[in-house]
């Protein structure tokens, strides 16, 4: 019989994945919408780039909102209900405004626990206010299968 012996492991060399921070994963180049765009255009954004929703931010980069395809999904029941779809009103008067964020240094299994927590497809990550990027639940499995 033969045993494989490999020694012993030290724990402090050995970094896995779900200690990195959501920084290496998370998407940078985020598509963002101004709270004064009409919601006709950002739904046509959304459908264009295949997107469940996106962040609103200010001109100074500060996430305010998001805008989500349930949002949008409401103003258009909204207006089979008057027998009209409307196209007027803007991301700002759609948007939900109570977001909830992480921040960029936090690591992969934490960030996986907000999701089955929280019970979202996409966290805005920001610093100091300001949008850096956004994390899905597609790029927390990305993470995770490289473990």
């Amino acid at each position: 019989m033969v045993k494989s012996y490999v020694g012993p492991i030290r724990q402090d060399s050995v970094e896995t994945n779900t200690d990195k921070s959501i920084s290496a994963y998370m998407t940078t180049k985020v598509i963002t919408f101004h709270p004064d765009l009409s919601i006709y255009e950002a739904m046509q954004t959304l459908l264009w780039n295949k997107i469940s929703g996106a962040p609103v931010v200010n001109e100074r980069k500060e996430l305010i909102g998001m805008l989500s395809e349930g949002d949008c999904l409401k103003e258009i029941v909204k207006g089979k209900y008057h027998n009209h779809i409307t196209d007027h009103g803007t991301v700002g008067e759609h948007m939900t405004t109570n977001v909830v964020t992480i921040k960029p240094n936090i690591t992969v299994l934490d960030a996986a626990h907000f999701f089955l927590n929280q019970r979202y497809r996409r966290f805005p990550v920001t610093k100091n206010g300001k949008l850096v990027g956004l994390l899905t639940q597609t790029d927390l499995m990305r993470a995770m299968s490289e473990l």
